[in-house]
């Protein structure tokens, strides 16, 4: 492997190619493809906003490493295909954020960031319609990689750009409302398959609104729902201590005792 100095993207690749060298590279990372290191680089990519929503710096270094390795790694096995190396990602890139910034690159001038953000999508459906790509939908373009519920946020935004959105909150509260009156409707039909679906499609509904809702609030629906799920880790790992230290286990409390629990934990905060 050749010298390089610390914190030299060089050193990080040659590190790359090693592992993935058929004579004497690590037998796990000979092993994986494209589809086995996707999962890898959305769960790194996860933890990097784990930490910046801990405000946690050096984890954020750290994470920020693990997540360039994940784009190494691709780089590496295409490369291998012949099919671009990493150099080519970084030149593809830097081509992309010239291109899509006129204001700051070129002549360009824009009013404010609502006005830059409308040219930067229509730069977005030009590179697509350069690449071939015959879909001219508003909705064009909208990974259905994504999690689901950054699709429906993104799908959402994309319509309201056309018009197709409600002007408010109010709207959307009262339509969050009638959904969950769909969902009471399905909950108390006799089970079925067909029931099933239509509580599942209903059910489906009711976070898509959700998630609109969010939109409309300037929410982030990931950020708010990590910490809805951070507090309620938090709020139980405390009624877990509590029992424990009456000599007890939530198991064998009620769920009033259960919930007694919750509220005097919530109490404390």
């Amino acid at each position: 492997m050749p010298a390089a100095r610390d914190g030299d993207i060089a050193r990080l690749l040659a590190i790359m190619a090693r592992l993935r060298d058929p004579d004497g590279g690590c037998p796990w990372d000979l092993e994986q493809d494209f589809s086995t290191i996707a999962p890898y680089t959305i769960e790194e990519a996860y933890e990097v906003a784990d930490a910046i929503d801990r405000h946690d710096l050096p984890a954020l270094k750290d994470e920020l490493g693990d997540l360039l390795l994940q784009v190494v790694f691709h780089a590496q096995m295409a490369d291998e295909q012949g099919a671009f190396a990493f150099d080519d990602v970084v030149d593809a890139i830097c081509d992309k954020m010239v291109r899509r910034h006129p204001h700051v690159f070129g002549d360009a001038s824009f009013a404010d960031a609502e006005a830059q953000t409308v040219n930067w999508e229509a730069i977005k459906a030009a590179e697509r319609k350069a690449a071939g790509e015959e879909d001219t939908s508003a909705l064009a373009g909208v990974s259905r990689g994504l999690p689901e519920w950054q699709r429906a946020v993104k799908l959402q935004s994309r319509a309201a750009r056309v018009g197709f959105d409600w002007p408010d909150t109010a709207p959307v509260i009262a339509k969050l409302h009638e959904e969950i009156d769909e969902v009471r409707v399905e909950l108390a039909a006799p089970p079925s398959p067909e029931r099933d679906a239509r509580l599942e499609d209903e059910i489906g509904d009711l976070l898509f609104v959700a998630a609109n809702l969010a939109r409309h609030a300037k929410v982030d629906v990931g950020g708010a729902l990590r910490r809805a799920n951070l507090k309620f880790e938090r709020r139980f790992r405390a009624m877990e201590a509590i029992a424990a230290a009456d000599g007890t286990t939530m198991s064998a409390l009620s769920l009033d005792q259960q919930e007694a629990l919750w509220a005097r934990v919530k109490a404390t905060e």
